[in-house]
């Protein structure tokens, strides 16, 4: 009976720890800031589990019926932990508490498991049962009063090894099948079912394995109730999920179009991440990365123009864009006729994909990856940059950071210290580098850490804002606030223009910018004068080893 109880121990294992990382993932995706997200997932969960231990001491008794029980409804809980973590953020607007409903509820039933599972291992193998029979009894061979007393002496000890070797079974199998779950969760599950149907095929796995166990190995420990009860609640269960793995097509539309609203043109899951497009048949498209609104077609010239003119206010051969892969920065660099190479390196090249086939999205940025004085790099940036100075014969006149706001975890590193010092080496003497640093107004404090940041590897900065953003969900790069069941985005976006050396550049345009929509010399002075009035006392640089954005 060991290795069918064993095997149900590794695939538990595995299912549970697919329910954690779901729970992280779907989190980070829908709140943001994953290193939070896994710090309240991982310690509430952790903390669950200790209370689930004390409270399965009242099922020991009834291990059989309380194990199947148990996985029942971790199989019910964990499976549709994702479809209800995605409902509450698409149709309530907040997820949090949610979050940590769950991580309590799963946190309880994986604590439950182990006691249960060990009770059930030790009946399967009688280890400590008491019945082990003394040495030599029923052997046929006589044994005298001394040799009874030494083997009364001696069964404890061999019990207590039994029971020993028990317990390093068990947990052997539990850390091997939480490596495969924690494997198999991103290489497998992630990129061939997705979060939702993921979620809902490791609740079936679950518990067809667990009631399998209690209904085939320890089906004499039942009584006809306990296993018609069991027998109920677990195709209950089964009918629920395939139920769910049916519809969740027609859930995730639902619930996209309560996200997003009823003008969702395209939506395709990259490797990355989620894109979707809303609007471009009667009004200009919108772009969301991983729910959070990336460009807003009505006010992206705001934010465009005020990242990209003032940095071209000098040599502007050689101009690298870093993210940018909706090809809106490159779009305003290339009507510079000065401009003869930019090059955008990207993560994802969905994000490109549909940048240079959408239509609505190919007119907003100009056909500018049709343009051939543009080259598309697909690299992670920071690990492009460390090798970029050696391969580089010449250097860049402007660099671009067109990257979502530094409180979103996923853009922390590329907010670094280290990172602004390999953008250092890759600029000219007089080159220039401009940076979106989030909003001034709404959350000054990160704006001014990145502000640190630059002046700490060496750059000497320019603060400066752009106003006139479209109020609501619509309001541009950084993600949107969807607390207390309001839809509200930053007031403004923030920028810092910097170069190397000790003098700040001088805010400007260049003789040959082109004409603007939204910005001028007069523009650009208020803007520097809004920024300077939200300057407080000198904040310590992030780092790699020591990240200070708050998400």
């Amino acid at each position: 009976m060991r290795f069918p109880v064993l095997a149900v121990v590794f695939v538990c294992a595995a299912c549970g720890l697919v329910y954690e990382l779901e729970l992280v993932a779907l989190a980070s995706y829908l709140i943001g800031d994953s290193v939070t997200q896994a710090s309240v997932v991982l310690s509430v969960m952790v903390f669950a589990m200790g209370v689930g231990s004390l409270l399965a001491k009242r099922l020991r008794c009834r291990a059989a019926v309380g194990f199947g029980m148990v996985e029942a409804g971790l199989a019910l809980i964990g499976g549709c932990s994702a479809l209800a973590l995605y409902a509450a953020f698409a149709w309530l607007g907040e997820s949090r508490y949610v979050v940590v409903a769950f991580s309590l509820a799963i946190g309880v039933l994986i604590g439950a498991e182990i006691p249960l599972l060990m009770s059930l291992i030790q009946r399967a193998t009688g280890a400590g049962s008491g019945s082990a029979p003394a040495s030599g009894a029923g052997s046929g061979v006589g044994v005298g009063p001394g040799a009874a007393k030494r083997a009364r002496r001696q069964a404890p000890a061999a019990e207590q090894d039994d029971a020993a070797g028990t317990v390093a079974d068990l947990f052997a199998a539990d850390y091997v099948g939480a490596l495969v779950g924690g494997l198999a969760f991103p290489f497998l599950l992630l990129p061939w079912l997705g979060q939702l149907t993921g979620a809902l095929v490791t609740g079936a796995v679950n518990v067809i394995a667990g009631g399998g166990l209690v209904l085939w190995v320890f089906r004499r420990d039942l009584t006809s109730r306990s296993r018609a009860l069991l027998i109920a609640v677990n195709v209950s269960v089964l009918a629920v999920l395939a139920t769910a793995t049916v519809l969740v097509d027609d859930f995730e539309e639902a619930a996209r179009r309560a996200v997003y609203g009823e003008r969702v043109r395209v939506a395709v899951h990259t490797d990355l991440q989620e894109v979707v497009v809303t609007g471009g048949r009667e009004g200009p498209p919108d772009l969301f990365l991983d729910g959070r609104l990336r460009v807003s077609g009505q006010d992206e010239h705001r934010y465009h123009e005020a990242l990209v003119h003032p940095a071209m206010n000098g040599p502007h051969e050689r101009v690298l864009i870093v993210g940018g892969g909706d090809g809106l920065a490159a779009r305003e660099v290339l009507r510079y006729p000065g401009a003869s190479s930019v090059t955008v390196v990207e993560l994802d090249p969905g994000v490109v994909r549909l940048a240079r086939t959408d239509p609505a999205l190919a007119t907003l940025n100009a056909q500018a990856f049709r343009d051939p004085r543009v080259r598309v790099v697909y690299a992670d940036a920071f690990n492009w940059l460390r090798g970029a100075a050696d391969r580089l014969q010449e250097r860049y006149d402007v660099v671009i950071s067109d990257l979502p706001d530094p409180g979103i975890t996923p853009s922390t590193k590329l907010y670094s210290e280290e990172f602004h010092g390999l953008v250092a080496r890759v600029l000219t003497r007089s080159g220039r580098f401009a940076v979106h640093a989030g909003s001034v107004t709404d959350r000054p404090h990160t704006y001014w850490t990145v502000d640190a940041t630059l002046r700490a590897a060496g750059f000497a900065t320019r603060p400066y804002s752009a106003s006139g953003r479209t109020p609501g969900f619509a309001a541009g790069p950084d993600r949107a606030d969807r607390t207390s069941g309001t839809e509200r985005g930053p007031g403004d976006w923030g920028f810092l223009l910097a170069v190397p050396g000790g003098r700040p550049a001088a805010l400007g345009l260049a003789p040959d910018a082109p004409r603007l929509r939204s910005l001028g010399v007069g523009t650009l002075e208020a803007a520097a004068r809004r920024a300077e009035r939200t300057r407080g006392a000198e904040l310590p640089p992030s780092t790699l080893v020591h990240p200070r954005y708050g998400g």
